[in-house]
């Protein structure tokens, strides 16, 4: 395995200038959702230089490498960008107003396609074959779905997925991979509406009215008696409204208030739980001020799991791979509250998400994920690119 290992990490280091000028054209170029239009042909374009075959699924791209008759491995590296004003001073800024790739989602790209001409120029050596999934609309959490509801998952039938997410801004030492033991990886995401209805009239005549700002107001402070007071202390519940709008003059009440916000959880059980809670706190809530509410939950997404044999199978190659680069276990639970469209594969199939340092504030990298400010070191896409590449084999090898 020592001589593989080195294989891989040296082709992946050689590709070190090509990806970085890829990562950087995606970067001044970034897309939203969907809406992928240069992206997605500069995926192509590369992937067909390489020799590969992409093809389309849903919104996305895939390709298929190796050979049939084994086990299909399936590798994902989303593509879009978020709606955020890029403050970043870096050479290649994004030359789109209101649009940044403020979460990394380019060096997935890239790393991925780094990975696709690995994996092409190694192709006799895999036991299997290789699936690569170039997600659209991760943000939204609606590219992942998008793709299987297309068949990413079949012809062949996929048996185990991966995903490498990197992170900036946070404690992770650049380099080095976290990998989760077995079980919640990540949060779950419910976007929620409560509108509450009530009787509008003067602002100076307040008795002949129905306040429906009153009643959304003491829904909002109830809510929060959920965390506080109905689940088990250290199970992990947020419940976070984001929007209220209500009226458009100071001296009128408005016949209805609006909030919208987020429900993260970290099983399916605690999901159920808060949206049954929510709804009874809202119903119940405005009926004490003698108004109507009425409760929408507009998207959903589940909790990310991780296998605990991906995982394991993870940690011994990546290991053998980079060496100490491999972070110590951590609890899945431990990741924190952010949510992963890659859970709509998780409950599918065997399913793995790696997270890898990408710069931290002890190495001048400031600003988190979704900041304007945020910054990625490109010295670590070999890392992605080749841990992608030498986990696929390995696990090939392993599945016969």
């Amino acid at each position: 395995m020592a001589e593989m290992k080195q294989h891989f990490l040296e082709a992946a280091r050689a590709m070190e200038a090509e990806m970085t000028a890829w990562r950087r054209e995606l970067h001044q170029h970034p897309e939203l959702g969907f809406d992928l239009t240069f992206t997605r042909e500069f995926v192509r374009a590369r992937l067909e230089e390489m020799g590969c075959e992409p093809v389309p699924c849903g919104e996305g791209l895939t390709v298929l490498l190796g050979k049939s008759g084994g086990k299909t491995i399936l590798l994902r590296g989303d593509m879009d960008a978020l709606p955020v004003e890029e403050e970043a001073d870096v050479p290649y800024k994004s030359q789109c107003p209101g649009k940044m790739h403020a979460c990394g989602h380019d060096m997935h790209t890239a790393m991925l396609l780094g990975a696709a001409k690995l994996l092409k120029d190694n192709e006799s050596l895999l036991e299997g074959q290789v699936k690569l999934m170039f997600q659209p609309a991760e943000e939204i959490l609606a590219g992942s779905s998008n793709m299987i509801e297309h068949g990413v998952l079949e012809n062949p039938h996929v048996d185990g997925a991966l995903m490498i997410h990197v992170t900036t801004g946070v404690p992770i030492p650049k380099g080095t991979l976290m990998i989760p033991e077995g079980g919640t990886g990540s949060a779950s995401s419910d976007h929620f509406r409560i509108t509450v209805k009530g009787k509008g009239g003067h602002g100076a005549m307040p008795n002949l009215s129905v306040d429906p700002i009153t009643a959304l107001a003491h829904i909002h402070l109830a809510l929060q008696e959920i965390h506080a007071r109905e689940i088990t202390p250290g199970d992990f519940l947020v419940i976070t409204p984001g929007i209220f709008q209500a009226g458009n003059a100071s001296n009128v009440i408005p016949d209805t208030a609006m909030m919208e916000g987020t429900i993260r959880a970290g099983s399916v059980e605690m999901v159920d739980f808060a949206r049954k809670r929510l709804t009874e706190i809202a119903e119940g809530t405005a009926k004490v001020f003698r108004a109507e509410a009425q409760v929408e939950f507009l998207a959903s997404c589940p909790p990310m799991i991780a296998d605990n044999e991906m995982s394991d199978s993870a940690r011994r190659y990546l290991t053998e791979l980079l060496g100490q680069a491999v972070l110590p276990p951590m609890g899945g639970s431990k990741i924190g509250g952010g949510s992963e469209d890659f859970a709509f594969v998780s409950v599918k199939v065997p399913t793995i998400g790696l997270f890898l340092g990408a710069g931290n504030a002890n190495e001048g990298f400031l600003y988190p994920q979704h900041h304007p400010k945020a910054r990625f070191d490109d010295s670590v896409l070999y890392i992605g690119t080749a841990s992608y590449a030498y986990f696929a084999y390995r696990w090939l090898a392993e599945h016969k």
